[in-house]
Parts: structure tokens; sequence; C-alpha cells
């Protein structure tokens, strides 16, 4: 064993500590085996337990002050084994393996021995030219794999299913990438995924973990990004995983009132070096063996202020940690996209670490979800008085590098759902929902959609059931999915709507100001000075001669209208309109609608 390594691993220098901990095929003695290796620092003493010992303990060896070690022969793949901890009070625990590599399906717990060294990857060309895609279009579609879609008896899909069927729907549809709900494995399907168990372990629940690299490998033969939610600020307090591991308090503070977060889970201590280079190599471990191309780190402001209130004060050691794992990160791979889900106001996240930021590449933007959806909740005479719902985003856009999400956590525990939120009677609220993607899509920044909203779905999410796949059946729903459809594809089309999403001169308000009307406009422009026009009449009212300041004389051409027939507007469209005194177009704009223009070339 190496010495130097366990020494890095302990100092909070190391982000492959799964190359030493865990369980490994090896060859010892001149016998084929495996190494099993676990910290436990309190241990009176571990024993190393499974199927093929009948569960009886073998002793292992303290090769080191508090890491333990034995190797076994003869171990056969699928083996379940976990480890028994006598602790210093003489009270004996069974554990799991934090660095196991595959899990059993819930409600068992044990770890599984198995190798994922053998999956031969096919998306070289796509690991060759990924990049953290700034000047790319990028729509992100979230999804839970486990209610996406079901069997008629209600067994979730496999990881082969999901890809057999997701892989179409993603190309059909628009999207540049798959964000996963935390796969990481954990024991209540109620938890979404997010009170964890086993930090190096794809839930078992959809398959195996060849099963899950095999997805992601066709994902990205498919061009599809794909993105793992991640869970670094606490994990589950079920007592045969990481809590209380040893006896002690391995991975959370000894201080009780620090041990706790508002989930009823337990924080991770981060003034522990070992506890750094635990989730540092778990990130790591993601990104190398399941080659994920983005991170997307859950509840960020928990490791910002102590539980996520500024009030409490920073959480100097979670900030550490956050700059620690995002600088390594970084230098070893470059181009992996790290996203933080950050509701606070802390400054400088998306800044590089050298520069005193966080080093996140993106951010996601809640006050311009917020401000947006509690504008068009409003009725239309009211929202003349909270026009600046709709111009705020802009002044502070450019101070990070923000991404447009509209995610799970907006439509469960009685928030409604996207298109429930807004106002009006139900064909009001279509016209609006068209209005809101229109203006998503056209604002500076990358999109992030939950699963269903494409579907303009009325029902909250429920993670024991599949999306509401019957709405197509209905000619108003289909209607929005087309239009959602088309709206991915000008949004990938139109270099103007991507190219410079970060660069403040390629922003321009036309119609900033205008809260009589309830209508704003801009526009967008893309490296080669090629300019698009939007507008939107986010009013109950017609305004048949609305004259939109552009840059030059000429023709223009509508490329999407949000209350064109086709998507059940009205049909009052501009096919193709001529300026007219001087460098303005007249333009008939219906109420809740939206529309998109370029200077005919």
């Amino acid at each position: 064993m190496n010495n130097s390594s366990f020494h890095q691993i302990l100092h909070g220098l190391s982000f492959d500590a799964y190359q030493l901990f865990g369980a490994h095929f090896s060859k010892e003695y001149e016998q084929s085996g495996v190494r099993f290796t676990v910290y436990a620092p309190n241990a009176k003493s571990v024993s190393l337990i499974g199927t093929f010992n009948d569960w009886n303990g073998w002793q292992m060896e303290q090769i080191q002050t508090g890491i333990w070690s034995i190797f076994a022969k003869d171990i056969c793949e699928g083996a379940l084994y976990k480890y028994q901890i006598t602790t210093q009070q003489n009270k004996i625990y069974d554990r799991i393996d934090p660095f196991a590599f595959f899990s059993e399906v819930r409600p068992n717990t044990a770890s599984i021995v198995y190798s994922i060294e053998n999956h031969i990857w096919n998306d070289h060309h796509w690991i060759d030219k990924r990049s953290k895609s700034f000047d790319k279009p990028v729509s992100i579609y979230e999804i839970h794999a486990g209610s996406w879609k079901k069997h008629q008896d209600g067994q979730f899909y496999t990881y082969t299913e999901l890809a057999q069927q997701l892989i179409p729907y993603l190309k059909e549809h628009g999207f540049t990438h798959l964000e996963l709900l935390p796969l990481t494995e954990h024991p209540l399907d109620a938890s979404w995924g997010y009170q964890t168990t086993g930090y190096f372990s794809p839930t078992s629940r959809y398959g195996s973990p060849r099963q899950l690299m095999e997805m992601i490998d066709l994902l990205h033969q498919a061009e599809i990004g794909v993105i793992l939610d991640f869970v670094p600020a606490h994990f589950v307090t079920d007592f045969y995983a990481l809590h209380q591991f040893d006896g002690g308090y391995v991975y959370e503070s000894e201080i009780e009132q620090q041990r706790f977060s508002e989930w009823k889970t337990a924080l991770f201590d981060f003034t522990k070096p070992y506890v750094l280079s635990f989730l540092k190599s778990a990130l790591h471990f993601w990104i190398h063996y399941y080659h994920f191309d983005g991170i997307r780190f859950d509840a960020v402001a928990n490791l910002i202020y102590h539980n996520g209130r500024p009030e409490n004060g920073f959480y100097e050691a979670g900030i550490w940690f956050l700059k620690n794992v995002n600088y390594t990160l970084q230098q070893e791979c470059p181009q992996v996209m790290f996203i933080a889900e950050d509701s606070s106001s802390y400054l400088k996240v998306t800044a590089p670490v050298v520069y005193g930021g966080l080093g996140f590449d993106y951010k996601w933007n809640l006050g311009w979800m917020h401000d947006i959806l509690q504008y068009l909740s409003l009725p239309p005479q009211q929202r003349h008085a909270h026009h600046r719902l709709l111009t705020l985003s802009i002044e502070y856009f450019y101070q990070e590098v923000y991404l447009l999400p509209f995610s799970h956590d907006e439509v469960v525990h009685g928030k409604k759902t996207i298109i429930d939120k807004l106002y009006g009677n139900y064909q009001e609220k279509f016209h609006q929902l068209r209005c809101l993607y229109l203006y998503m899509f056209t604002h500076p920044g990358k999109k992030l959609n939950f699963m269903g909203n494409e579907l303009a779905e009325f029902q909250e999410w429920n993670v024991d059931k599949q999306l509401g796949w019957n709405l197509l059946d209905y000619p108003a729903h289909q209607a929005f999915l087309q239009f959602f459809t088309e709206l991915q594809s000008i949004y990938q089309q139109q270099t103007a709507l991507f190219s410079y999403d970060y660069h403040p001169e390629a922003f321009c308000w036309i119609d900033a100001n205008n809260s009589r009307q309830s209508i704003i406009a801009y526009s967008r422009q893309d490296f080669q000075g090629h300019i698009i026009y939007a507008v939107f009449n986010f009013s109950n009212h017609f305004y048949p001669n609305y004259l939109l300041r552009v840059n030059q004389a000429g023709i223009y051409q509508e490329i999407l209208n949000t209350d064109d027939i086709r998507w059940g507007g009205s049909g009052v469209i501009h096919p193709t309109i001529s300026s007219c005194c001087g460098c303005e177009i007249p333009l008939a704009l219906s109420p809740y609608s939206g529309c998109l223009l370029t200077l005919q070339s």
C-alpha cells in the first residue's frame, strides 16, 4: 500500500482516494482476490463480513493509524459485504463501505464487490470536442430517472431502457444536455436522491454501473451532454451508512449544534481534511469513470453560510471546500462544467478562485426565475406597477455567469407547475406560457427545464408517478410541445441567442420602461453583428400599431410569433414587414404575445 497517498488523503490533498479505499480486485501473494480498505479512526477493531464468509467476520489489519485493510482471495464480482466495526465502547455496528462502487437494491443495504474497469467507451469524438459551452447553445432537460416514464406495473425503467427512450426524445425536441437528479445511492425514493448513502455507488434501482456507463456512452454518441446533480453539503442519518460511522464522527462534526441540517440530515464537517478528500474524490470519480460532462452542486448557499442563512454568518470551512474542489477539478477536468444551485446573493460565485471567487462555471439565476413567475402570476391590470420584475435581471446579469432554470423545485410542494402559476383561464395560461418561454430563450443565459415543462403539465410532479404523457392527446398541450420544439430549433440556429450570452454589449434594451402598456423589447447580437429583435406584450390589450425601433431600414422577417395559429394563437403574425418612418417597424401585438424578428438577408 502507498503510504504517501494515504498521507494526501488524510490531509485533504487527494482527488482519487477511491483508488486506495474501497474494494479493489488485485493479485497479491501470487493469488487473485480483493483488497478491502476502510478509514475508521475511532474504531477499536474492524472485521470484513460478507456472503463469502457467511457473514462471519475476518479481522482486518490496521496498516496505518485509522486505516484498516485486508486481502481476501477468491472473491467474485457480485459478492455482498459490509464492515463490522467494534467501537471503543465495545458496541458492534455493521456498516456499508463508504467507497463501494455498487450497492444492493433498497431496502437491502449491503455493498457489492464490483469492477468498474471493464467498460469500453465509444464516445471519444464527443469527449475530444466537449467544452464548458459558454459560446454554445445549452438547453438542459432535468429529469428524475424513476418518474420520467414507468412500466405499466409501476416498475422503474432501467438505465438501458431510459437510453432507448430518452435519446430520440431529447434529439426530437432539441435538448442539448440531460441533467439527472442525484444517482448516488440513497435509501428513500421520496428523497429524490438528495439524501445519500453511497457517494461512489450509482443507485441500483435502475440497474448496474455498467448499464449507467452504457447509457452515458450512447447519449454522448448522440451528441448529448450529461450532467449529474450532486449533494456535497449533507448525507442521510440512516445508521448503516456514514453517520457516526465508526462510533465517532468521521464525516460530521463532534459539536451537536453543527451536526444536523434543516432536512434532518447530517452535515459534512469541512474542517476535517479527510472529508475534503472524500468529496473531491467522489466528484472526480463520477467525471473520470462515468464521463459526466457537468456537475450541479446542490444547496451551495448551505456551504457559504451556516445553515444557508446570511444572518448566521459565513461558513468559512464550506467556502474553502468549494474553492478547493473547484480549483482542483478545474485543473484536472478543464472541459467539464461546474454549476452552482445557489439561492444566496454571495458575490463572485462564478469568478475563478485565483481572483477570489468560488470557481464555478455557472450559477442558477433563481432571482430571474422568481421575478418572471411572480410577474406573470399577477392580473394584467396590476402588472404596470411591477414592471421592474421584467427588467431587473439585466441590471445584475453580467455580475455572474448565469443559467436560467425552471427546475424540479418549482413544480412540487404546492407551488403549482409553471403553467398553473400563470394568471388567467385555460386559454390565457397557454398564451402567456408561450410568451414566457420566448422570453426565457431570448434572455441571455443558458437554459434548464424540468421534465414535464415541455408538456405544459398542470399536475405537480409526483415522484411515484410518471409524467402525464396522455396530455399529448389534447390539442393545446400537443401544440405547446410543437411550439417548444420549434423554439429550441430557433435557439440553436440563431447564434445571436447564445454566442455572446455573457457580453453586455451583445444585449440592448429598445423599450425597457413601457410599464403603461406592459411591453418590453430588446435586441441580441452575435459576434458577426447579426441582430435579432424580441418584442413582448404582457398585457391583455391588443396594440395594432406598435412601433419597434431597429438599427437600419429594410425588410424584416418574423422568425417566430407566439400568436401563430399553429400554436393555438389567434393568428396575428408578420411573415415579412418593411420598416417605415426611418428605422421603425409597425407591429400588431396580440394580448399576451411575443415575436422574434431579424433583417431579411
